[in-house]
């Protein structure tokens, strides 16, 4: 990958087209939440389908969580929504045919020229698109395991949710005098937080 792409770093802004054919911004996407993008080779990969098998249970706790997903491939937007539903996915696909994140993040499998994928990485972003870490993945025990993912999104939620322990007397003193400002969905109502969810 890329050698600026490291922890500490803003991870590109791109703008894809997603499983519906709209267009779609990571930023977007992410709003104000931490986020794991999974960089896939696309719907024909084992490896790639068994990950996302993984993600669907991962993704249950990561709604309840205020977390998201998002997975961009190489695929056509019609193999992109194959892919997702042939795994029972409910987060944003994004399809990148005409490998923009691949040679802009210099991750092309040399070693598979039939397909012209991108390497394999899971990269998870604190919100503004910050990068916590980057997972490669060309073989499939270098990604995360669920429970690193976990792992990583306790420590990301940890730096950017003021509120992650309501117990301290700070925090229980800010709600009694009307703070609620420094409570989750932080200085919006909860619409205006789930109209920015897909």
């Amino acid at each position: 990958m890329r050698s600026d792409m490291v922890p500490g770093a803003v991870f590109p802004d791109y703008e894809l087209t997603d499983h519906f054919a709209k267009r779609r911004r990571l930023s977007e996407l992410q709003g104000g939440d931490p986020m794991i993008l999974v960089l896939s080779r696309g719907g024909y990969c084992p490896k790639d389908r068994r990950q996302a098998e993984g993600l669907v249970q991962l993704y249950r706790e990561m709604e309840v969580g205020y977390c998201r997903l998002v997975t961009i491939s190489t695929d056509t937007i019609a193999e992109t929504n194959e892919s997702r539903s042939g795994v029972g996915a409910h987060w944003p696909f994004l399809s990148d045919p005409r490998r923009v994140v691949q040679k802009d993040l210099e991750i092309a499998e040399y070693t598979d020229p039939a397909h012209n994928p991108m390497i394999p990485h899971v990269v998870v972003l604190e919100p503004g698109l910050v990068i916590y870490k980057i997972y490669n993945g060309y073989w499939f025990f270098g990604r995360p395991t669920m429970a690193e993912l976990r792992q990583d999104l306790r420590a990301v939620t940890r730096k950017c949710r003021p509120d992650r322990d309501i117990t301290t007397p700070e925090l229980k003193a800010a709600w009694q005098q009307g703070q609620k400002e420094r409570f989750y969905p932080y200085r919006k109502t909860y619409a205006q937080s789930l109209s920015e969810q897909e």
